[in-house]
């Protein structure tokens, strides 16, 4: 039953984890707007997301945990989609070597957290609608 309800959520846990990773690169490009030289990154989250929920979410890939004791549970580490980022090429060069805009920047921020916001009310009613299913009537 357990395994059941891991699948269930686990393209909208992949979804909210590299949504939330590609939130913090997003708002480092933004921080580092004005840093001289500075090369502004961005994920393919489609094919993140592919991949993330392709290889069976977490299992298989991630960090390895250290355990310091063979009783331990092995596990993985969440997935880590930095590794993965793609430098974005500027429309138009600066003096400085910043490659950050600004205007595509807060757009692909704002985007993000629209989504990010859509993905947790959707996971929200999945819950609240598993949770009257198993209330008696």
């Amino acid at each position: 039953m357990i395994d059941k309800l891991e699948a269930a959520f686990q393209y909208h846990q992949q979804a909210l984890g590299l949504r939330q990773q590609r939130h913090k690169v997003l708002a480092s490009n933004i921080a580092n707007a004005d840093t001289p030289g500075y090369k502004a990154r961005d994920m393919d989250f489609a094919s993140e997301l592919k991949k993330a929920v392709g290889n069976g979410g977490t299992h298989g890939q991630g960090l390895s945990l250290a355990r310091t004791s063979e009783r331990h549970i092995a596990g993985q580490g969440a997935p880590n989609a930095t590794s993965s980022l793609l430098y974005r090429v500027p429309e138009q060069a600066s003096l400085d070597g910043n490659t950050v805009d600004m205007d595509r920047e807060r757009t692909a921020f704002a985007d993000n957290s629209v989504r990010y916001q859509a993905a947790v009310t959707i996971l929200n009613r999945r819950i609240q609608g598993l949770k009257n299913a198993m209330q008696p009537e």
